[in-house]
């Protein structure tokens, strides 16, 4: 297949996971098959881990929204919730008919409605939890995505929109864009200044807003760890010198955490991952 000819995320992504040197990739996007595989491999990863303290006091109606192939709908049902997943693409591999064969699969019941997240097709106050994996940084428009979201909630609502890339000035957009793995493929990436998306959910009125940072969330680490960052830092060090015993003694868990806090001050990557929890 030429490049011109991949126009639909389905078809990117089917090609990425015929490329043998981008297969940790695609487990770690949790592209591969099967599925439900991959769903429960979501279900128990650290990403979703934190997402569940999140959300510890919540249970009711949660909509999953640009759910894609449905693993966080299938997380938010394990988890108790009566889910609706709103997907556009009807892809079997990446879309609607994917989360629909893994509610089946799973004997989970997860609703599913092939609509965009700018004009949800649900009455107001309709839901206690909305949850967007990577979804604001793909919206047409912004502003309007978040006053959905926010019209959807019950008072007290919580919206959590997970794994947003963001970039320091409008001009670090085509660097990004240049090393995404995928957009020069179907061209659907994106990425907002970070007041850009705090302006959005601020004009659509959330009344509290806190900001994850890209090195400090497990959210936005995976699919690194503190503990894995760590375990690397040793390994390369003990490469160049002999006393690996001696460096895992002075580089507590404790000093990773606090390095990587420090580096998230100096951190401009474009695309670099940010994480947000609203309240209605």
């Amino acid at each position: 297949m030429n490049s011109a000819a991949k126009t639909s995320w389905e078809e990117a992504v089917c090609w990425l996971r015929d490329q043998p040197e981008q297969q940790q990739l695609v487990l770690d996007a949790f592209y591969d098959d099967p599925l439900i595989a991959a769903a429960e491999r979501y279900y128990g990863s650290p990403e979703w881990q934190e997402v569940s303290r999140l959300l510890s006091d919540k249970r009711g109606n949660a909509l999953d929204v640009g759910a894609g192939r449905g693993i966080a709908s299938y997380a938010l049902a394990r988890l108790g919730f009566k889910v609706t997943a709103l997907e556009p693409d009807p892809s079997a591999i990446v879309g609607a008919a994917a989360i629909r064969r893994l509610s089946t699969e799973s004997d989970l019941n997860i609703e599913v409605v092939e609509q965009f997240s700018e004009q949800l097709p649900f009455a107001d106050t309709s839901f206690d939890v909305v949850f967007a994996r990577a979804v604001l940084h793909h919206t047409r428009n912004l502003t309007n995505a978040c006053r959905e979201m926010h019209r959807v909630l019950k008072p007290g609502g919580l919206l959590i929109a997970a794994r947003e890339h963001v970039i320091t000035k409008d001009t670090d957009l085509p660097k990004f864009l240049a090393l995404h793995p995928l957009h020069h493929l179907y061209g659907g990436e994106n990425a907002f200044r970070l007041d850009c998306y705090l302006g959005a959910l601020k004009e659509a009125r959330f009344r509290s807003i806190e900001v994850l940072a890209p090195l400090k969330s497990p959210i936005n680490l995976y699919p690194y760890t503190v503990d894995s960052i760590r375990e690397e830092l040793i390994a390369k060090c003990s490469r160049k010198v002999p006393f690996p015993t001696l460096i895992r003694a002075v580089t507590p868990r404790k000093l990773i955490e606090v390095i990587l806090s420090v580096g998230t001050h100096f951190d401009n990557r474009p695309g670099r991952l940010y994480s947000f929890v609203a309240y209605k």
